[in-house]
């Protein structure tokens, strides 16, 4: 099962990249637990502390496709660096300050989240000119999706681990200042300094032309809110099942069901379009969220929650592949980054409506809403089917067809010379 990610992994640069791109991205997955940890250290609210994380939220799901359009026009280096350090820089302010002043603080986490560099999305255009052939980069996504998981369950290890040995501010200062190192590690890496996107059509709307795109971005909208929905259900579930730690095995019950189902999925190479299967899986998706309803006991809800997750990882590497394959020429990093911020905002969105659904109808309704949220995540990507079409492509000595433009045959052989992408791949080219 796992030959294929060892394949990949002994493919020249991809274990560095992979590698530097988790690393990098470790202050988007441990600021908001760090943020709040450090203000109520310092003897401010969990008002305070939950406005801030917030607000650093926001910002960083805004700045993570306008900064992903600077690397497509601009490049990796002269883009993800100055971010990662400026972000770093940003942070250092805040954990230095005073979380209580009047402005310092939310000037700081603000600029922190929105200079976050997009490496989530960089990496995904890096893997066709890395790998070359189209299995081995879904492959390639789907252990993306799964070290995603990892990295969000050792990422608030390390903070409190941080903590424990040494304080708040600590944790803070050293994600971020891991998150420089990682981002230094893939920008001077051969394949991101050379790394060039596809000539592009100058449009204000960029990536978001893309009707197939713009369906997409919906249905993880709402993939987003079942997740978001269930952070906030658990925790009344917990209430009357053991507290903390029977919410904390519910959360790693999440993650190994996404582990395994990513696992699993990018271990086979599978038939028929991903547009097609993307539907299957968020169906699959919907239908797992539904036995949450049940709310067993802590080792059995343990286990609904692994079911619940299997198929998160598997669909968002399947989705990833279609993102390649709709985003117009020359727009994929930011139609990565949209993604993400997509699915960051639907995650807030669905924190939001369910703690109201909860205080007034209980966590059984709060369970309901991962299942509803999964279902109108169905419903978008059939009502949208149209404009999820597979792009047209026609591959006669290296032309390919897709919805932002054509290659022409010189093209598609000087993308050959270059080391671009196999047909079908409009990720980007080395320059």
């Amino acid at each position: 099962m796992a030959s294929g990610y060892g394949e990949i992994l002994r493919t020249r640069h991809a274990a560095r990249l992979l590698v530097g791109t988790l690393v990098g991205r470790l202050p988007n997955a441990v600021a908001p637990i760090a943020i709040v940890l450090y203000v109520r250290a310092a003897g401010g609210s969990y008002s305070l502390a939950g406005a801030l994380a917030a607000v650093y939220g926001v910002t960083n799901a805004v700045g993570q496709p306008l900064l992903g359009r600077l690397v497509d026009l601009y490049g990796q280096p002269r883009v993800q660096l100055p971010g990662a350090v400026v972000s770093a820089l940003a942070m250092a302010v805040f954990a230095c300050g005073d979380p209580e002043a009047a402005v310092l603080p939310w000037v700081s986490v603000a600029l922190a989240g929105l200079t976050t560099p997009p490496l989530e999305g960089g990496l995904r255009a890096l893997w066709p000119s890395v790998l070359r052939e189209e299995k081995s980069v879904h492959t390639a996504y789907a252990m993306d999706a799964v070290a995603q998981e990892v990295m969000f369950t050792v990422g608030p290890l390390l903070v409190t681990g941080s903590v424990a040995l040494w304080s708040e501010r600590a944790a803070l200062l050293l994600a971020n200042g891991l998150g420089v190192l990682g981002a230094l590690s893939v920008v001077i890496s051969e394949p991101s300094r050379r790394w060039r996107s596809q000539e592009r059509e100058a449009h204000w709307l960029g990536a978001l032309r893309s009707p197939g795109l713009l369906a997409l971005l919906g249905a993880y909208l709402c993939v987003g809110a079942a997740i978001g929905s269930i952070n906030v259900a658990g925790v009344s579930y917990a209430d009357g099942h053991g507290g903390e730690t029977a919410y904390g095995w519910l959360l790693a019950g999440l993650g190994l069901g996404g582990l395994v189902g990513g696992t699993v999925y990018g271990a086979r190479q599978w038939t028929g379009t991903p547009e097609r299967r993307l539907t299957v899986l968020v169906a699959l998706l919907a239908v797992c969220y539904v036995p949450l309803l049940l709310r067993p006991g802590a080792v059995a809800m343990t286990g609904l929650a692994a079911v619940a997750g299997l198929f998160l990882a598997p669909s968002l590497a399947c989705a990833f592949v279609v993102v390649d394959r709709h985003a117009p020429r020359g727009t994929v990093t930011e139609a990565f980054s949209w993604l993400v911020t997509t699915f960051m905002v639907g995650s807030s969105l669905g924190t939001a409506v369910a703690g109201p659904v909860v205080e007034r109808g209980g966590t059984a309704w709060g369970f309901a809403l991962p299942g509803l949220a999964g279902a109108c995540a169905l419903l978008v990507l059939l009502l949208a089917a149209p404009a999820l079409r597979p792009p047209d492509a026609a591959v006669a000595g290296g032309l390919t067809a897709g919805p932002g433009g054509v290659s022409t045959p010189a093209e598609g052989a000087e993308n050959d010379r270059n080391g671009a992408a196999e047909p079908g791949f409009r990720s980007g080219h080395r320059a």
